[in-house]
């Protein structure tokens, strides 16, 4: 790799969201005020083809290895199988991004979400031994430093699985603790630990906002109480229109229809709580950016902006996830810290915001989070795998760009490696490691187009799909294939299956060859395994999905 020299070797900084739509910050179309991911934008590049993996842990373990989460061990979650695709953990014939930078002399460090390191639920995650073969932490995966959780989701105001390095914690400061500030906080002082250091840094901030429960600060949530009043339609449209005007999608990329379940906005009761959780949701967006500026500041401080790359990605499209009322009682504590009962599940009237609650916005605003797209977290449509993605470093990126090469969340780890002058390993530990699937996005920084080596394939819970070139094949279990023209259709309107089915037979073929030497395993098969009782009942419900 010789895209830079080893004098010049910037610092990494890597950031993922979780659960938040294409259109939700401000530089892709959002009217939710996003000012320091905006100055990423203004003075980097924007990808409008960028995908991640369709879900929360599998997107992160394909982000942190360069390789397909069934080849890292994550296929499905964090649920153990005993399938060597669908341990959900991350294996030994992986290496994470900061294994590898570590080797080449980087420090490295995490602020935030791990999620890759087996199942953490939250009334019985105290009983795992933390560390253990099948539960390995950040620290065994080559990050120096560690701050965060080892779960999915959880409390904001008092996180479960919190960690200090190797010391399992609680908030010293309960009543004032709210877990995006203490992300970015942490995040910022090990910029400050290291800047100064004779070697770069590597920073992976893995922040659990916005993903559910609605939980924000009321000095956020005021800023946007009401701004949602006009209601889901209008919001989809104003995104979609500030989208083509931006430059990110074309002006003949109609907006798909609003989802079947979606109600049309007048037909809804209760507007103010509608326009409340939408508020609340923002808010989570809003601070989440606060604590990017936070990281930036740091940055800036110790005069080191010039010299590092930044990365910001979302795991997954919006969440169209229903939190049922009193059904969640695996991932929701029953009562706070001190004692006051928790509300679980979406309960009209009841206003969302606070530790006292724990509910989702719902399908109806998601489909206003992925405007113009279709379908969610877990579908492989647009919807479900479309990020934003914004590569900031400045004398290198091209400032203000929107470059429409299409990339993915395996190719992080090969931009990392290519920026660092550092080589990819093919023993890691005493294991094969299996060959890094992703392609460097460098050249695309500076604007230039990338053309694509391979393939990118996708498949979670059924659900597939397929890119090759201006071309997508993709279906939504247990449906058939469906067939779509990227460059005139990107909202998937027109499917061409029909019309072109020596089309569909090839690109099928080619999907069923990636999965047969990629660990992946039909479908059907996963949810009969014993292992599988537990999350059934957090899935789509796909035989009688109408949407």
């Amino acid at each position: 790799m010789t895209s830079t020299s080893k004098a010049t070797r910037p610092n990494i900084v890597l950031i993922m969201v979780d659960d938040m739509g294409f259109s939700d910050i401000g530089c892709y179309g959002a009217e939710i005020s996003t000012p320091n991911l905006d100055r990423l934008a203004a003075g980097g590049v924007r990808f409008s083809q960028f995908y991640n993996y369709a879900r929360c842990c599998p997107t992160r373990a394909s982000l942190l290895t360069g390789l397909y989460p069934h080849q890292a061990g994550v296929g499905f979650m964090v649920t153990d199988f005993g399938l060597p695709g669908y341990r959900g953990f991350l294996n030994n014939n992986c290496v994470t991004i900061a294994e590898a930078l570590k080797s080449s002399g980087y420090n490295t460090a995490m602020s935030g979400k791990w999620h890759v390191g087996g199942d953490y639920p939250a009334n019985k995650w105290q009983n795992i031994c933390i560390g253990d073969e099948t539960h390995p932490t950040p620290r065994q995966r080559g990050f120096d430093k560690f701050y965060g959780t080892l779960a999915g989701s959880g409390n904001f105001f008092d996180p479960h699985s919190l960690m200090s390095n190797d010391e399992v914690i609680e908030p010293d400061n309960y009543g004032d603790y709210y877990y995006t500030d203490a992300i970015a906080e942490n995040a910022a002082s090990f910029v400050q630990d290291y800047a100064d250091k004779e070697n770069p840094f590597f920073l992976y901030v893995g922040f659990t906002a916005p993903h559910w429960p609605l939980h924000a600060l009321e000095e956020d949530i005021e800023r946007y109480r009401g701004e949602y009043r006009k209601g889901w339609d209008h919001l989809r449209t104003s995104r979609h229109e500030e989208l083509k005007a931006i430059g990110i999608l074309q002006d003949d990329w109609d907006i798909t229809p609003r989802d079947k379940n979606s109600p049309p906005w007048e037909e809804v009761n209760d507007k103010s709580w509608e326009d409340l959780r939408m508020a609340v949701y923002a808010a989570q967006v809003d601070r989440m950016d606060q604590g990017i500026g936070k990281i930036m500041a740091a940055l800036d401080q110790a005069e080191v902006t010039q010299d590092t790359l930044v990365m910001f990605l979302s795991d997954n499209g919006g969440c169209a996830e229903l939190l049922e009322e009193d059904g969640i009682r695996e991932t929701a504590p029953t009562t706070t810290r001190s004692g006051t009962t928790v509300r679980s599940g979406n309960i009209a009237g009841l206003d969302p915001g606070d530790e006292t609650t724990y509910m989702s916005y719902d399908l109806p605003w998601a489909n206003a989070s992925n405007s113009p797209f279709k379908l969610y977290k877990h579908w492989t449509h647009e919807g479900g795998i479309a990020t934003p993605f914004i590569a900031h470093w400045p004398n290198f990126a091209q400032a203000g760009s929107i470059n429409h090469s299409i990339g993915h969340v395996i190719d992080v780890m090969a931009t990392c490696l290519d920026a660092a002058d550092a080589d990819y390993p093919s023993e890691y530990n005493d294991h094969a490691i299996t060959p890094m699937q992703g392609q460097s996005l460098l050249p695309a920084f500076s604007n230039a187009s990338i053309e694509r080596e391979r393939p990118i394939m996708w498949e979670h819970e059924g659900n597939r799909a397929v890119r090759i070139g201006d071309w997508k094949l993709v279906n939504r279990h247990p449906r058939g294939w469906e067939l779509y023209n990227m460059r005139e259709d990107r909202t998937e309107l027109n499917d061409l299956a029909e019309k072109d089915p020596k089309r569909v037979d090839a690109m099928e073929q080619i999907y069923k060859d990636w999965a047969s030497r990629s660990e992946v395993r039909p479908w059907q098969e996963i949810v009969t395994l014993p292992a599988a009782a537990r999350f059934t009942k957090w899935l789509p419900d796909y035989e009688n999905d109408t949407g």
